[in-house]
C-alpha cells in the first residue's frame, strides 16, 4: 500500500495515550477524529441495526485508519458490533457512539476477518469485556501476519495512531455456523472458505434481513484478494442465497440491496479470471499479464490502480495451476 507521508500529523492530547485502555473513549474518541476532520456517526438501518461507513481511501495518519464499515446489533439484553476499526482512535469513538444509543453491554465483537481496518480497534472491545468471536483460522492467520501487520501499518499510518495497538485474536470460534443469542434477537454467524482471505465471517440478523457481509462484499472501492479468486467466485451464489433484503458491505454504501450488491464484484472477478486465463493461454509472461488483466473495469472502481494489479498476480499464480 502508498504510504501517505504527508499528512501524518498528531492531534492535540496524546499524552493520554499512556492511560489505561479503560479511559481512552474520552480522551481518544470523537475528539480525535473531529479534529482530523471526520465523524464518527452511526446511522439506523433496520429495527435495532446500526452501521457506520469507512471513507473510500487507504489507511491513513489522515483518515484515522477509519476506512471500513462497522456494524451495531442490539437485542434486550446485550449488543453485539461487527468489526472494531483500523485504529484505537476510532474504535473509542466507536464504543461512545453505541453508548449514545443503549445503555446495554457489549456483549460480542465479531471479527469477519484478519485486515487491520477490521481490527486494530480489538483492545478498546476488550477493555469494556466484549467476547471477541471469530472464523477458526482467524487466529492463525493473526499470529502468523500480526507482527508483519504492526510493522508495515506503523510505516504507513504513522506512530501514534500505531500507540497501544494490539493484535487479539478471537476466543470465541466459529467452525461452521454458530448462534449468538442478544436477547429477543439472534445473530447467524457463518464461516466461508477461502474467498477474499482464509478467514471470512459473515453476520445475519435474520430478525430485520440484514446481512453483515465483511470483505466478501465490496462496492465501489476495489475488492481485494487475499484468498482465493475461484473460492470466491465458487461462493456466490451460496452468499447471494442468503435471506436478506439489505446488506453492510465491509467497503462502499450502507445499506446495498441484496443480492444486487454482489454484481459489480462478481463481474470484475469473471473479467479478471478470464483476462489471465487468456493470458496463460497466450503464453503471455506474468510480469506482463498483470498490466492489462482487469483493464477494463478501471473506471468502475476507486483504488483500482492500487489493488487491481496485486489481484492479477494472485489470480495468475492460482490459475495457471487450475
Amino acid at each position: 500500500m502508498p504510504i501517505d507521508r504527508v499528512r501524518r500529523k498528531l492531534v492535540n492530547g496524546f499524552a493520554c495515550t499512556a492511560v489505561s485502555a479503560a479511559m481512552l473513549p474520552c480522551c481518544l474518541g470523537r475528539a480525535a477524529l473531529a479534529a482530523a476532520g471526520l465523524e464518527f456517526k452511526l446511522r439506523k438501518i433496520a429495527d435495532g441495526v446500526f452501521a457506520f461507513r469507512g471513507v473510500d481511501a487507504l489507511m491513513s495518519a489522515a483518515n484515522q485508519g477509519a476506512i471500513s464499515n462497522l456494524g451495531v446489533v442490539v437485542g434486550t439484553d446485550a449488543v453485539a458490533v461487527i468489526d472494531s476499526g483500523g485504529s484505537l482512535i476510532e474504535a473509542n469513538a466507536f464504543i461512545a457512539a453505541i453508548g449514545k444509543i443503549t445503555a446495554r453491554p457489549v456483549r460480542y465483537l465479531i471479527n469477519t476477518h484478519m485486515h487491520p481496518d477490521h481490527i486494530f480497534g480489538n483492545a478498546a472491545f476488550r477493555e469494556i469485556g466484549a467476547t471477541i468471536v471469530g472464523h477458526r483460522n482467524l487466529p492463525r492467520a493473526l499470529e502468523a501476519r500480526g507482527a508483519f501487520y504492526l510493522q508495515s501499518f506503523r510505516e504507513q499510518i504513522g506512530d501514534a495512531l500505531m500507540k497501544a495497538v494490539e493484535i487479539i485474536p478471537p476466543t470465541m470460534l466459529v467452525d461452521d455456523r454458530l448462534q449468538l443469542d442478544l436477547g429477543g434477537r439472534v445473530l447467524e454467524l457463518q464461516a466461508w472458505k477461502a474467498a477474499h482471505t482464509d478467514n471470512d465471517l459473515t453476520v445475519f440478523d435474520s430478525a430485520t434481513h440484514t446481512l453483515f457481509a465483511g470483505d466478501l462484499v465490496f462496492i465501489g472501492s476495489l475488492p481485494t484478494l487475499d484468498g482465493s479468486l475461484l473460492g470466491w467466485l465458487r461462493q456466490m451464489d451460496a452468499l447471494a442465497a442468503i435471506g436478506a433484503v439489505r446488506a453492510v458491505p465491509g467497503h462502499g454504501p450502507v445499506p446495498a440491496d441484496w443480492p444486487a450488491a454482489l454484481m459489480a464484484e462478481r463481474r470484475y472477478f469473471e473479467i479478471l479470471a478470464r483476462d489471465i486465463r487468456k493470458a496463460i493461454a497466450d503464453g503471455i509472461p506474468l510480469r506482463d499479464a498483470v498490466k492489462t488483466a482487469g483493464a477494463s473495469e478501471r473506471d468502475n472502481w476507486h483504488l483500482f490502480d492500487d489493488y487491481n494489479e496485486r489481484n492479477a498476480t494472485a489470480a495468475f499464480a492460482e490459475l495457471e495451476w487450475e
